[in-house]
């Protein structure tokens, strides 16, 4: 790991801790004991860059995406593990989904992890994902590293092959509005 790669991991680190929304959330997820129980996307992406942009507080979450991985665990459990995290955090719109059957939905070859399922995901910056550890540490989950993310751009996953699904989420989502110092890269 290179020494920008690992500050960029101590800086995730105090974002999250600093932040009593996205710690809880961290806590409900640990609860569940997943196998490779992570939240995902938006939930780091947004606090890396609400804190490029010195924003005084968070930008509000959609959603928060959980992902786990389990060959084993049918996939209607997601709405189980979902109903859980909705009675330990009510006002969290919670979305959970078991990477090990998403590649059926995506049209790819069965993915091997979160790591590999999460390297499919359109911008580089959102292949992205933290968890709670058991000894109170953020795991950062980066497939591509976080330099992207620290960068302030917006950039194509390199093994997503369609570039205007990323101009449309981009537009649709109004990055741009609310991170003005971010830039599109094609």
């Amino acid at each position: 790991m290179t020494k920008s790669e690992e500050s960029y991991k101590a800086c995730v680190s105090r974002l999250m801790q600093a932040d009593s929304l996205r710690m809880g959330c961290l806590e409900a997820v640990r609860a569940l004991e997943l196998p490779e129980g992570y939240i995902g996307a938006g939930f780091l992406r947004n606090a890396i860059w609400d804190y490029l942009h010195n924003k005084p507080s968070p930008t509000p979450l959609n959603d928060i995406d959980v992902i786990y991985f389990s060959k084993t665990t049918p996939k209607q459990e997601d709405k189980a593990l979902q109903a859980r995290l909705s009675n330990a955090m009510p006002n969290v719109n919670w979305q959970v989904k078991n990477q090990a059957h998403m590649h059926t939905k995506h049209n790819h070859e069965p993915y091997s992890s979160c790591e590999h399922a999460i390297s499919y995901w359109v911008e580089r910056e959102t292949c992205v994902a933290v968890r709670l550890t058991d000894n109170d540490q953020i795991d950062v989950l980066a497939p591509f590293g976080l330099n992207a993310s620290f960068a302030k751009t917006i950039s194509l996953s390199p093994l997503f092959k369609r570039p205007e699904v990323m101009h449309k989420r981009v537009e649709e989502k109004g990055w741009l509005a609310l991170w003005p110092k971010l830039q599109l890269v094609t």
